[in-house]
């Protein structure tokens, strides 16, 4: 069986293409089907941290994604009023062996795509498939997919497992459960790119402020991006309201929707309202999850990353969990003759593990720190934080933090 199908990968983001990467490197053949006619430079920016780029510089990926990317050297949270709360030291700066890098999410798309073409071979990785269902049986699984636009027909495809890396959006995950719905709790979120001066150290990932009263959350992701010493810098507002509509994916965000919450947000070291109005282009969208699945695996078919975990995109960890999620797979399918039991392994290992994440995604978030902070002081500015909360308790809610994640310095792998 192993020589007469090949595993199918559907969907070439970030979790299909690691997966891709991963398999190929222990020897095991695959094949990768992408809804998109062309792998294009689009979206806005990405935080890798220290476990996502563990499973990146063990595919080989660290030097290119350093060379257009950004270090982080700290991590430091303020209030809405611009005061300072907490800083820790990020990435090699914290005694990791790797960088925590900023980098636009369509630069490591390429990077990805790149090297899955290079080292497959481009014939293995198929763009305009998008799948709209599969059947299967006890030998194998046939996918079915439509054309594009007014593309060719496209010929159903066997394969022997199927690895669901199709997003929150999946049809794999809408047909093996039907009912499945989006969890939104009122958050919309607004997101752009602004060409600006360096910000703190230049390479500080920040956050202000909390969600009830308006959050921003702000780092560099291209160090002089037009020759004279200015950065393109990645931010997203993020804003609770009881009676919000979930913002739609699919339209550009209007400025009058969030704006008016950070016009005041005006600091001696950042100019907040200057920093939106800077960008070229605004993106909206919903914070979203969904509540974990009782199973991802269904006889020759399993689900992987947002397929299988949706979060909410706070601590920069829905991409370091699919990341995790393809060695976990690309490992146990290498060391087991029996795939099926592999994918059940896998199933019990990373299931319960993103489960906790997309939990504390939702309560305890890194942001918990500027929570805190605002529960003490009564959302009022305060004279030394160090007179409401001491630096280890504050480091403490961070470390809590990165133990679920996985990142803690002592996590195992």
């Amino acid at each position: 069986m192993r020589d007469k199908d090949p595993i199918a990968i559907v969907g070439g983001g970030i979790a299909g293409l690691s997966l891709a990467l991963a398999l190929h490197k222990r020897g095991i053949t695959c094949e990768v089907f992408e809804a998109v006619p062309e792998v294009q430079e689009i979206g806005v920016g990405i935080t890798l941290l220290p476990h996502a780029m563990q499973e990146l510089t063990e595919l080989g990926l660290q030097p290119a994604l350093e060379a257009v990317a950004i270090e982080n050297l700290e991590s430091v949270f303020f209030n809405r009023h611009g005061q300072f709360i907490y800083s820790e030291p990020r990435g090699r700066h914290a005694g990791y062996e790797v960088p925590e890098l900023g980098i636009h999410r369509g630069k490591l798309h390429q990077i990805l795509y790149r090297a899955a073409c290079e080292r497959l071979g481009v014939e293995h990785v198929h763009t305009q498939h998008r799948c709209t269902h599969f059947e299967q049986d006890a030998s194998g699984v046939t996918l079915h997919f439509r054309p594009i636009g007014d593309g060719e027909p496209v010929q159903p495809v066997r394969a022997r497992l199927v690895v669901a890396c199709d997003g929150v959006n999946s049809a794999i995950r809408r047909q093996l459960f039907p009912s499945d719905a989006v969890c939104f709790a009122g958050i919309n979120t607004w997101r752009g790119v602004s060409v600006h001066k360096p910000i703190l150290t230049g390479k500080s990932y920040i956050r202000i402020g909390s969600i009830d009263t308006g959050k921003m959350v702000i780092y560099p992701i291209v160090d002089n991006v037009d020759g004279q010493g200015n950065q393109l810098i990645n931010w997203v507002a993020e804003i609770r309201r009881p009676d919000a509509k979930m913002n739609d994916w699919n339209q550009p965000g209007d400025l009058d929707d969030f704006l008016p919450t950070f016009a005041d947000w005006r600091y001696d070291w950042l100019d907040v309202p200057e920093l939106i109005r800077g960008a070229q282009h605004i993106f909206e969208y919903p914070m979203v999850d969904k509540d974990a699945l009782p199973r991802w695996t269904h006889g020759r078919v399993t689900l992987m990353g947002d397929a299988a975990h949706p979060m909410y995109p706070r601590g920069s960890n829905g991409s370091a969990q699919a990341l995790l999620d393809a060695r976990t797979l690309a490992d146990l399918l290498a060391q087991h003759p029996d795939e099926l039991q592999a994918l059940a392994l896998y199933e019990g290992k990373r299931l319960p593990a993103t489960a906790n994440v997309v939990q504390t995604n939702r309560t305890q978030p890194p942001d918990a720190i500027i929570m805190k902070a605002d529960e003490l002081s009564g959302g009022q500015p305060f004279d030394n934080i160090d007179d409401l909360i001491s630096r280890d308790q504050l480091q403490a809610i961070s470390d809590r933090y990165k133990q679920v994640a996985g990142f803690a310095l002592a996590s195992p792998r």
